[in-house]
């Protein structure tokens, strides 16, 4: 059962970067009479998807190290980086840029950042469940 948590935990932190960020948002946009109620909601689902991203982070960071021989699984090894990078730039979106959004403070500079730190950290979760979901390699 423990070596489906972290793939649990990454599939969904991937799955949840897919749904909100490439199907979610873009239909608000298409689909509300005004841009700015768009942008709203759209604020409101990317906050939502900061805590679903740092939860699934921290459940991998969680059942990273093997309890009974304290050694690091060997997933890890090859994920922690990106965990941590994935988490660190959901921070970053979510304190550091979104409120510069929000202000409509240099607006395209921030959105096209804002959406590179997006994309950067649905690689990075995509990374992770690659790496998670592999078979267990034989010693």
């Amino acid at each position: 059962m423990n070596h489906r948590l972290p793939v649990f935990a990454a599939a969904l932190w991937w799955g949840s970067l897919s749904a909100i960020g490439f199907m979610a948002v873009p239909m608000l946009f298409a689909n509300l009479p005004q841009a700015s109620m768009a942008g709203f909601m759209a604020a409101k689902l990317f906050a939502a998807q900061t805590w679903v991203s740092l939860a699934c982070g921290l459940a991998l960071l969680v059942v990273a190290k093997d309890k009974a021989s304290n050694a690091i699984q060997p997933w890890a090894r090859a994920a922690l980086g990106f965990v941590l990078a994935g988490m660190l730039m959901a921070l970053v979106v979510q304190y550091g840029v979104s409120p510069k959004i929000v202000q409509r403070e240099n607006l395209k500079f921030w959105h096209g950042l804002g959406t590179l730190l997006y994309a950067l950290q649905w690689l990075c979760a995509a990374v992770v469940l690659w790496r998670t979901s592999a078979p267990p390699s034989r010693a």
